[in-house]
């Protein structure tokens, strides 16, 4: 255990441990996993990457790292086959190989200031829906992948001892065909699961969806909508493209409440929350958005506040200055309450 306390200094601190006395406390009794977290945890870390990192300049009314701390486990296993996150979340590194690879066995400290997939602003506003749901934690995860929200705030809410019941909706064949699996490693019932695939959207329609040769090598494909017919007949001539349905929201969410709906649909959230508004009102109480633009984060800023949601914690998009203009280099994220109690529905 004392090598990996060094290896941890030099890696997170850039720099020895400062005594032996302090290599004894972190070694004595502890796992890799556990040493990597509390030094990761610690204000020197925090600071350290502070200054350099622009995924720590968040905006929070909320306390974003209590809310990750707060869920983190204590006594995670490794699985071989498997990366484990700080939650207890089995993640298959096949579902991301250029990230993933050579990670199997090992056991994730919690995400501050991020880890692979997501930063502290998103973990914690996903997590706070965990914390404000009852008894039973209902969420939808529209354009959810491997199913990264469904199966991480699943788990924390099964780990707070809530009933759960987790939708997902996907373009995608071989990223749902990730979804079912991480679902069942993950310990989740099929009757605690819902799966579309299809494009969410605010109406019934048929979209065009970018075919890929393997799953996982691309996790930013986007839907054509709207194609006139000589461009749909050009690109499915391409045998890169299929049609898809597009799935209503309201079809989605149906007669239920959803204590978190996570959006990440690669440009389309702006327009998606203008017209399903009426139904997020009332049936939706944490809406997370993962943003793709600083153009759409302002569109939903206007029509959310308007509608009397209040945005607890936002990271804007991190931006690349280019000959051609600003371009999204990270994507941003905002997480809003519903403060409607008259319109609201009881989960």
């Amino acid at each position: 255990m004392r090598d990996v306390v060094y290896a941890a200094y030099e890696s997170l601190l850039g720099r020895p441990p400062e005594s032996e006395a302090i290599v004894s406390h972190h070694a004595s009794g502890s796992s890799p996993a556990e040493i990597i977290t509390a030094i990761a945890s610690s204000g020197e870390f925090r600071s350290r990457f502070a200054k350099n990192n622009a995924l720590y300049q968040y905006n929070s009314q909320i306390d974003a790292e209590e809310i990750v701390l707060s869920h983190a486990r204590q006594d995670l296993q490794a699985h071989p086959d498997s990366l484990t996150n700080y939650l207890g979340v089995r993640i298959d590194t096949k579902f991301l190989p250029s990230l993933l690879s050579g990670s199997a066995g090992l056991v994730e400290p919690a995400p501050i200031p991020a880890n692979w997939h997501a930063d502290t602003a998103e973990w914690a506003a996903a997590l706070r829906a965990v914390d404000l749901a009852g008894s039973r934690f209902t969420m939808a995860e529209l354009g959810c992948g491997w199913g990264c929200w469904m199966n991480n705030t699943g788990v924390a809410a099964r780990n707070a001892g809530r009933d759960v019941h987790l939708i997902g909706v996907e373009g995608d064949a071989g990223h749902l065909g990730f979804a079912r699996e991480a679902l069942a490693t993950n310990g989740f019932a099929p009757e605690e699961i819902t799966l579309y695939r299809g494009i969410a959207a605010a109406q019934a329609g048929t979209a065009l969806f970018a075919l890929q040769d393997t799953a996982g090598e691309n996790w930013g494909l986007a839907p054509v909508f709207g194609a006139d017919a000589a461009e749909r007949d050009r690109l499915l001539a391409t045998g890169r493209y299929e049609p898809l349905p597009m799935v209503p929201l309201a079809d989605v969410i149906g007669s239920r409440t959803l204590d978190l709906l996570h959006m990440d649909i690669q440009g389309g959230e702006a327009e998606l929350v203008k017209s399903c508004l009426s139904i997020l009102n009332e049936r939706v109480k944490y809406l997370v958005i993962g943003t793709h633009s600083r153009q759409i984060e302002g569109q939903i800023f206007d029509i959310l506040q308007a509608a009397g949601w209040h945005l607890e914690i936002e990271r804007p998009a991190i931006l690349t200055l280019t000959p051609e203009g600003p371009a999204t280099s990270i994507d941003g994220v905002q997480g809003w309450r519903n403060l409607r109690p008259r319109t609201v529905a009881a989960a």
